[in-house]
């Protein structure tokens, strides 16, 4: 999945609006964005009604409402969100600032009403977003900033899909609701790491389900394939925190531990590409230099995949899967991801007979999971 196309980052900006603890230009700037996008809703029935719509761009709606029914339908909060179209003037609405310490994988950290203390802060103009970066920068962080094309406000709105998405393909649509809406349905506030990893299994494994119960042959293979893709890439990310932390923990000088950091970023470069993943998939990574909080941008996204996966072959759905790993999540909120790892570990054998559509994945029995180091990110 691309996910600084769908990344829900913005949502700490949105919810200044709400509380209080940000600079009221900040907050005025964020109400009057979100009130730009609802305003410009337009329901989706209404679009389909018109006589001369584009077909592919019919098809892509039909396919959004579907979306939202299969999501109702394995108990997500659906509500009004994705049931209308908005258009915005520019792709990225959202730029979206992150930043860590130079000599270790320790995201900087911003608090948010309701949220808590999150590892990014989003802007509604670039300008601001690099203004932001180099402040950071100025007191000797790794900065990242990113533009990000969608977002959820956590059920607090009816969030519509943006006109702009429909470029892209009936697969990546139905991953992105089921994503975002999975953000309306279960949230630990200052666990990004764990909310977003979540969240890109739901939209992964929801997307296999949605396009099996339809039988649609090619779109299911091709959302097999994209998670096959990403989990390869998370176990990656994962090797890649590994050494590095390993190398932070052992250098003594900050000047050792920066020459030896740009060596294994680069060594991390030169594994990437014989992974041979897909180009379009992961564009953005081959795209951007790396350091700690390019890093940790992706490991939010990344983190325990395997896990999620492997509960989700024991337990033969994504419904059953949500409901041990939301009852582990809400036992310890505090270290929800140790938390899931331990009722993993504590299922019997495989709870339910259903096809197995990654056969060429590494076995994930609870013995060969390793917890490469979770919530690192989550602030």
């Amino acid at each position: 999945m691309r996910r600084t196309a769908i990344s829900t980052a913005a949502v700490a900006a949105l919810l200044a609006v709400i509380g209080s603890g940000c600079s009221p230009l900040y907050v005025l700037r964020a109400g009057y964005e979100e009130a730009k996008i609802l305003w410009r809703r337009e329901p989706m029935e209404r679009v389909l009604a018109r006589p001369d719509l584009d077909p592919a761009v019919r098809g892509k709606l039909e396919t959004v409402l579907a979306a939202r029914t299969f999501a109702d339908g394995i108990g997500l909060a659906v509500g009004d969100s994705f049931g209308s179209v908005s258009r915005l003037d520019r792709e990225h609405n959202i730029f979206v600032v992150t930043a860590a310490k130079q000599t270790a994988l320790e995201p900087y950290t911003w608090w948010f009403p309701i949220v808590g203390s999150v590892p990014y802060k989003g802007y509604f103009a670039r300008e601001q977003a690099e203004t932001e970066a180099a402040h950071l920068r100025e007191r000797g962080y790794d900065t990242y900033v990113r533009g990000a094309a969608a977002f959820s406000t956590l059920g607090w709105f009816a969030d519509p899909l943006l006109e702009h998405l429909l470029r892209h393909d009936r697969g990546y649509l139905v991953n992105l609701v089921l994503h975002e809406l999975y953000h309306n349905t279960f949230f630990v506030p200052g666990e990004t790491a764990f909310n977003e990893s979540v969240a890109n299994f739901v939209g992964h494994r929801g997307a296999i389900e949605f396009f099996r119960a339809r039988g649609e042959d090619e779109p299911l293979r091709e959302a097999e394939r994209a998670w096959r893709d990403e989990l390869r890439f998370a176990d990656f990310v994962a090797r890649v925190a590994a050494r590095l932390r390993s190398l932070y923990a052992t250098t003594t000088s900050t000047e050792d531990a920066l020459h030896a950091r740009d060596q294994e970023l680069a060594a991390a470069r030169a594994e990437f590409e014989t992974l041979d993943l897909p180009k379009q998939q992961f564009a953005s990574f081959r795209a951007e230099p790396l350091n700690n909080a390019v890093l940790l941008q992706y490991m939010l996204y990344t983190t325990d995949l395997r896990i999620f996966d492997a509960i989700y072959e024991r337990t033969g759905s994504l419904r059953r899967s949500l409901d041990l790993i939301e009852a582990a999540a809400r036992e310890k909120k505090s270290d929800p991801f140790s938390a899931v790892q331990t009722a993993f570990a504590g299922l019997g054998p495989v709870q339910a007979a259903h096809r197995r559509d990654d056969a060429d994945k590494p076995p994930s029995d609870a013995e060969g999971l390793a917890h490469p180091g979770a919530g690192a990110a989550g602030g």
